[in-house]
């Protein structure tokens, strides 16, 4: 029978999709696995579910809930309806913080859920490491729990109620009832009275009482997600007398959308952790020592206790937000453990601390141990919770895979047992990665496989037979906390014995006898090594492209995205990764879609070019090119040069858009309108002709025009003569200044004032021959072209920068492609100089920086008068550089007081806010963060921003002029 998707789709008040591009960004989650589904459904309210399940049942299909969709084992992947409730399921519904509980939706993301709870002094204590965008309907699914669990458990022991549909589509709430009340919930013949009734027959039973008791792990192992939780269930006033009251909450949690739809969770809060927390980093030469000295750590109370290896360290090297968190790293350590010990006073935690270092160094465990506390915390967190973005970095084919990266058993086991585990994986010669909660029994274990292989993809599966074997034999669980889905649930039979495995699958049945919520996981799960990302033995052409790739090709860049939706923020969670996701709120807006699309065709297609698809190029349509995600994604998927590189790809077959031109030859326009700069500006303001040249080149109605300046920069420059301060003490006393096209045509006033301000600082400006910056033609995807600008701008400058004489330049868009693009597109023969001429050119702001940390510019030169300034930071200085060099020069006058505004991207973007189809996502952009900020400073405010484009989105969207840190510095000096 055909399924009437238009009849779905006109009932419904969210969005249904049934078009090819939505099922192939829906077909993966962050897991190994991909499966393309019927539909992808995104419900607006309570009856669209309703409307799902009903249809479901009635088309012989099956519904599969998702949230931020950051399952490692594949629990969100299936061939019926996907139902996507993190767009519109996102209300916290009721507080009551004398009762310690909330009430939510289940798009809820757990850290804003913090954030919101702060205030009544209360904390939902369990986490991930994804908890910047995990949702709380995905952690009741996966009974989520996280590096605090020592303290907080999982998300089972603190969801008090929920509210859910059930397969024939009776809503109901279970919550915790009394053995009187589970009695009467037993009458009836209602499916949820049905439910109570099958669960008091299984468990009432007393040879299942026994074989539950022998089978599943051991009650000392805290993480434990096995298969359904009957065991816990039995462990209920029922069925022993002097235990809590049953509550089928404890099975929910954890039953990954098989058996009900969630629609309401109401969960129990804790109050705020202790004052002052404290991280003591200890350094070791092998992850066996730190396992040893784990036992240590524990017994004085901590609150978390991670492990990160030497793999990951490795990684962190060379990624560029993380390699900044390494401060703390002394030498070449095997593994580190961090211990967290939170109490009232440093003092306290100090003291323990000289307590646990004292009596490792007495067992000979640990070499270094640093004690961190405040903002360095924060850096160690958020090094240790990149991992599993991390681990996707490694060139090539190899990846490190989650196949055997969830088992837990007994902390006091852990050391025996890893030793073991590494036995087999030495005697396969498997390389594997340590990592994560050593303070719970579980390590997060990843061998190296590659699964594009057949080799691979048997290593997959016998390792995890192997593994899973090994489990069982200390009475663990092969999942702590990442759930089974389809990865573990062939080896759940193995685990708990035969006949429990029937229990869950009667279970299973009961619930959902029509087998419509989420099939095929946990029970009657399919091989593990099936449908997988990657075919076994899949050939994929050599690609002829542009950019450089750096040991692997395009392909395997895109595929560096493990789907672990780092780019899933919001504006709330901070960052600037994914600007048009934190607008729109729909994957098909994530860098991790413009991954999946490009893997997916790059993968699979049959055109000659594969790149040649407009599913593609639709993806990427609302690619900003911030360049966000070269630094903030753990994995390093730059998707700006992806995006840049399918573009020219795309335009080899499909023609370059006029627009496209237009924008690309900026410089060529702007030399043109010089010709007559007053008549050029009076056109493109004036109100009718100004719409006709926009309505013709496809730039928005309500956008305004950059202006050209009277002359060029350079030209000004060739008549200017310089005054230098000779007083400075610097070793540097003469600079190059790029004078990109955007300062050389437009910026022309803050292009002279920059002049003007390094003279006076004590530096002699020079203006070396050289093209255009070649930003616009990147921008657009025309990187041929950029190519030939690059290397031609490399040969005429590489006589001129060095260590003596830097290169600075004032547009960040411009100069910081030094660091970035020049070295990719370099030639041959050009690539040892791109990188050697990156290390001496910097923007403005970060030479005056670093002059003023070396003592070279003091405050002296500067007014003494009082002025707050707020500065927005441009989207490349944050992933290229930092916008702490800007904060620095701006804070150096004595009385200048300098707030960061905590916005992404501006949402101008060169180009992209002017193109009509794009305006409105533009200033929805801005009115995030940046726009509001902005607005309510006083007319006495300065405001600062480095990027011409966030100056000129700034005036469009609130009235209020930007200036550079530079006009600031020079209208300061005395």
């Amino acid at each position: 029978m055909a399924i009437n998707w238009s009849a779905l789709a006109n009932d419904l008040e969210g969005d249904l999709y049934t078009d090819d591009t939505m099922r192939i960004l829906y077909a993966t989650d962050a897991s190994a696995y991909r499966e393309m589904p019927l539909a992808v459904a995104i419900p607006k309210n309570e009856q669209d579910l309703l409307k799902l399940v009903k249809f479901a049942a009635d088309n012989h299909t099956s519904i599969i809930p998702r949230t931020a969709g950051t399952s490692l084992a594949g629990q969100v992947v299936g061939d019926g309806i996907i139902v996507d409730v993190s767009k519109y399921f996102t209300k916290i519904l009721e507080i009551n913080a004398e009762e310690s509980w909330v009430r939510v939706q289940p798009g809820v993301i757990r850290d804003e859920l913090n954030k919101f709870l702060k205030p009544y002094g209360k904390y939902f204590g369990p986490e991930t490491s994804t908890a910047n965008r995990a949702m709380i309907g995905g952690m009741v699914g996966n009974n989520s729990c996280g590096s605090n669990s020592v303290v907080y458990r999982s998300t089972r022991e603190h969801t008090m109620a929920i509210k859910a549909i059930l397969s024939n589509g009776e809503q109901v709430v279970f919550k915790s009832v009394s053995t009187d009340e589970f009695h009467r919930k037993c009458e009836g013949t209602t499916l949820e009275a049905t439910l109570y009734k099958q669960v008091r027959t299984m468990l009432s039973d007393y040879n299942n009482q026994v074989e539950i008791e022998k089978e599943f792990p051991k009650k000392t192992v805290e993480r434990r997600n096995t298969g359904y939780a009957i065991d816990l269930l039995l462990d209920t006033a029922p069925f022993k007398a002097g235990y809590p009251d049953f509550n089928f909450c404890a099975l929910i949690a954890g039953s990954e959308g098989t058996l009900a739809l969630i629609t309401e969770i109401k969960l129990h809060v804790n109050d705020l952790p202790p004052k002052e927390s404290g991280l003591l980093c200890v350094h070791f030469n092998s992850v066996n020592e730190a396992l040893r000295a784990n036992l240590i750590g524990l017994k004085y109370g901590v609150s978390a206790s991670e492990l990160i290896d030497h793999y990951i360290l490795e990684c962190t090297k060379d990624n560029i937000e993380q390699s900044k968190n390494r401060f703390f790293v002394q030498g070449d350590p095997g593994a580190i453990l961090v211990i967290e010990y939170a109490r009232e006073t440093r003092a306290e935690i100090e003291a323990i601390c000289k307590k646990v270092e004292a009596e490792m160094r007495a067992e000979g465990l640990g070499y270094h141990f640093p004690l961190l506390f405040g903002d360095d915390c924060k850096k160690i967190w958020t090094l240790r919770k990149a991992g599993l973005g991390l681990l996707s970095n490694l060139p090539g084919d190899e990846k490190a895979v989650p196949v055997i990266e969830d088992t837990a058993v007994d902390v006091n086991d852990l050391p025996e047992f890893i030793v073991d585990f590494n036995k087999i994986l030495d005697k396969h010669k498997m390389p594997c990665v340590h990592y994560a909660h050593a303070g719970s029994g579980e390590i997060h274990l990843r061998p190296i496989i590659n699964l594009k292989t057949e080799e691979g993809n048997a290593q997959f599966k016998m390792i995890a037979q192997e593994i899973a074997t090994l489990v069982k034999k200390y009475k663990g669980s092969l999942s702590g906390e990442h759930g089974d889905g389809r990865l573990r649930g062939e080896f759940i039979e193995e685990m708990i014995g035969h006949k429990n495995y029937e229990l869950l699958r009667q279970l299973k049945k009961a619930w959902d006898p029509k087998n419509i919520f989420n099939p095929n996981k946990i029970v009657n799960t399919p091989a593990m090594n099936e449908f997988l990302r990657y075919t076994p033995g899949q050939q994929t052409p050599k690609f002829n492209t542009v950019f450089r790739y750096y040991n692997q090709d395009v392909l395997q860049h895109a595929e560096q995205c493990n789907g672990s939706g780092d780019c899933r923020k919001t504006h709330i969670s901070g960052g600037t990764m994914c600007p048009s996701y934190m607008a729109t709120k729909n994957e098909k807006d994530t860098t991790r879609a413009r991954a999946n699309i490009l893997r997916e065709f790059l993968t699979r297609s049959d055109a000659p070019n594969r790149f040649n698809h407009k599913e593609i190029y639709e993806v990427m349509d609302l690619c900003l090119s911030c360049k966000a995600c070269k630094s903030e994604c753990p994995s390093n998927v730059d998707m700006a040069k992806l995006k840049a590189e399918f573009l020219q790809q795309y335009y080899d077959e499909n023609g370059v858009p006029f627009r496209s031109k237009l924008i690309a030859n900026f410089t060529m326009t702007a030399k043109l309108g010089m010709l007559a700069p007053g008549l050029y500006n009076w056109a493109v303001s004036n109100k009718a002709i100004g719409s006709a040249i926009k309505n013709l080149s496809g730039f928005a109605a309500g956008r305004s025009m950059p202006m050209l300046g009277k002359t060029t920069l350079q030209k000004w420059f060739k008549n200017y003569r310089q005054v230098v301060n000779t007083n400075n003490p610097s070793p540097i006393k003469k600079v190059n200044l790029f004078c990109d096209e955007f300062t050389n045509y437009n910026d022309v006033e803050i292009g002279k004032k920059a002049v003007l301000l390094l003279n006076k600082l004590g530096y002699e400006v020079v203006v070396p021959k050289h093209l255009e910056s070649s930003r616009t033609w990147l921008s657009k995807g025309l990187i041929r072209k950029a190519k030939v600008i690059i290397n031609k701008n490399i040969d005429a400058l590489k006589g001129h920068i060095s260590a003596v004489t830097p290169m600075v330049g004032i547009e960040p868009s411009a100069i910081l492609t030094f660091r970035d693009e020049y070295i990719d597109l370099a030639t041959d023969e050009n690539f040892e100089t791109a990188k050697a001429m990156s290390k001496n050119v910097f923007m403005v702001d970060e030479f005056l920086a670093s002059e003023i940390s070396k003592g070279f510019i003091n405050k002296d030169c500067f007014s003494t008068k009082k002025q707050h300034i707020v500065f927005h930071g441009h989207c490349q200085q944050k992933s290229l550089s930092n916008v702490s060099h800007s904060v620095k020069m701006l804070s150096l006058p004595e009385n200048f007081t300098v707030e960061t505004i905590p916005s992404g991207c501006c949402g101008m973007a060169g180009s992209f806010g002017f193109e009509k189809e794009h305006f409105d996502i533009s200033q929805k952009i801005g009115e995030l963060v940046l726009f509001p900020t902005v607005r309510k400073q006083n007319s006495e405010t300065i405001i600062a921003a480095v990027g011409t484009s966030c100056r000129h989105q700034i005036h469009d969207g609130t009235s209020k002029h930007a200036l550079h840190p530079v006009e600031i510095m020079y209208e300061a000096l005395v």
